[in-house]
């Protein structure tokens, strides 16, 4: 392999990631349906085929935008190996660090909305990741139990879709408000008052 290739690798991997955070941008300020890719690529430096050549469908750009920040926040949650009340503890690191990243909870928010309708490209990537999410919170709240810290009376399955529910609904609330909503702060209230041990 030529000393050009790895060259060459790493500028396509600079050019995906500069297009994947160009349309996280303007998913978030326009929507998918109000997104043009053609403006993507123009922000991007590039030619409308340029980006097809990364991306071959706005669909695919889409997801894989919504994959990544996935990816991210997934590492962010199970950094450690956390479990239980630990990674409660995560989850509201979660929303501190939400409250610096507005571009990618503006695309999520506006999104998540849109892709309630059934013919959306991200409907069916929604429903697996609402599905995956409520049974990750149920899961953790059972652990916390397991480890006697969680107060009689709070069942796991019905906690773990409150705290998914709180934690977007807080999104939504800190974007209206131009980012006064303290997420983290509430959401750390909540799962306080959730627990036998300090929080």
């Amino acid at each position: 392999m030529s000393a050009e290739a790895p060259r060459g690798y790493a500028k396509g991997r600079a050019k995906r990631r500069e297009i994947l955070d160009q349309a996280m941008s303007l998913f978030g300020e326009a929507g998918y349906r109000g997104a043009s890719l053609r403006v993507i690529a123009t922000r991007c430096g590039i030619s409308h085929t340029g980006l097809l050549h990364h991306f071959p469908t706005k669909e695919a750009l889409l997801l894989a935008v919504l994959e990544h920040r996935d990816d991210v926040d997934d590492e962010w949650l199970s950094l450690g190996g956390t479990t239980g009340v630990e990674r409660l503890r995560r989850f509201a690191e979660l929303a501190a660090l939400n409250s610096e990243r507005r571009g990618i909870v503006e695309l999520f928010s506006v999104v998540s909305t849109e892709a309630t309708a059934a013919d959306h490209p991200a409907h069916r990537y929604f429903v697996r990741r609402y599905e995956n999410s409520v049974a990750g919170a149920q899961r953790t709240y059972e652990q916390v139990r397991k480890e006697g810290a969680l107060r009689a009376g709070i069942a796991p399955a019905a906690a773990g879709r409150q705290l998914i529910a709180l934690m977007d609904g807080l999104q939504v609330q800190w974007l209206l408000s131009d980012c006064a909503t303290d997420m983290a702060g509430i959401l750390r209230a909540h799962i306080e008052a959730q627990l036998t041990v300090e929080f």
